[in-house]
């Protein structure tokens, strides 16, 4: 934390694009992510959660009831 504090924008550019713990007490206080890779994480949460709706839906697929789109 001391070293953060003294020096946050130094932090950053020498992790570059990997995550930085900040510690206090020798115990994580928080991350620190770049844009890039914050976007890349909550991308790969969403593609978790649609990967798990898949599973879910295939599962249940012979419950499916057919419709004609052209109706609507």
């Amino acid at each position: 934390m001391s070293e953060f504090k003294k020096n946050p924008a130094q932090v950053l550019r020498t992790a570059g694009e990997k995550p930085v713990a900040v510690l206090s007490h020798n115990r994580p206080a928080f991350y620190m992510v770049t844009p890039r890779l914050c976007e890349s994480l909550v991308e790969e949460m969403a593609n978790r959660d649609l990967d798990e709706l898949v599973r879910r839906r295939l599962a249940v697929k012979d419950t499916a009831v057919g419709v004609d789109l052209e109706q609507f």
